[in-house]
């Protein structure tokens, strides 16, 4: 018999002895290193609990370790190197864990008092609920942060809506003539128009649709006719307010 690791995935490992034996930050620091090495120098000891599950003998630290480096990158740290505990290896692995492994460090010390070590968990505990507190606060102002700067993206994308007289007096002529186009024009009539239009608002600026009626006028043979009559602007503006503009 041979004995050699196997890489388990950390999630389907489980631990009888609780997190909060160990602090925060000798597990975040164990955690990064693992992922610096992508690995643990000490594989730890399993044994089966089913097909699919297994639970710690031995190096409960590299564990929780493991699976702290785990929840910061979910790729470097999905495996952790074991040996695990079968019928024909399981004697000799138990008694090298007996002799060879020491216990590790832990901040629940062994006291005459059973208050010590339960306060100290008790703060360890705590810590952690701090520790993550802050950090779904943070992830909160992230994903806040990030809502706004999309709401605001949005914004920018939805065109804003000019008033009829504003299009009549600002438009540029190529615009212009698009627009009443497609109000329904033929395209010649719609050049006609808003050559005649650009021509009125450069002696002055109209003051309402009635004053555009009034005054835009274009050639019919040797004279001028009214561009635009009032059922004509009606039928203009009805088709405009389908629409929105920039």
């Amino acid at each position: 018999m041979k004995l050699s690791t196997s890489l388990v995935a950390v999630k389907k490992i489980t631990s009888t002895v609780p997190r909060s034996n160990f602090t925060d930050s000798e597990l975040e620091k164990a955690a990064q290193l693992i992922l610096q090495a992508e690995g643990v120098i000490s594989p730890i000891v399993l044994q089966r609990t089913s097909l699919n599950s297994y639970e710690v003998v031995d190096g409960d630290f590299e564990y929780y370790a493991a699976a702290r480096a785990r929840e910061i990158d979910p790729r470097k740290g999905e495996m952790i190197g074991s040996f695990i505990v079968e019928e024909d290896n399981e004697e000799v692995i138990k008694k090298q864990v007996e002799l060879l492994r020491k216990p590790k460090a832990t901040v629940v010390e062994q006291t005459n008092s059973g208050s010590t070590s339960l306060e100290l968990r008790l703060t360890n505990l705590e810590s952690r609920i701090e520790n993550r507190i802050q950090e779904l606060k943070n992830q909160q102002v992230t994903d806040r942060q990030k809502l706004e700067n999309e709401i605001t993206e949005l914004r920018n994308q939805i065109p804003t809506r000019l008033e009829p007289l504003e299009i009549f007096n600002n438009m540029s002529l190529p615009e212009l003539a698009f627009r009443l186009k497609s109000a329904g024009l033929s395209e010649k009539k719609a050049a006609q128009i808003a050559e005649s239009i650009e021509k009125e608002r450069k002696k002055n600026k109209f003051n309402s649709l009635s004053d555009i009626v009034a005054r835009v006028k274009i050639k019919r043979g040797q004279g001028q006719i009214k561009g635009i009559s009032s059922d004509r602007m009606v039928e203009i503006i009805s088709n405009w307010s389908q629409l929105l503009f920039r």
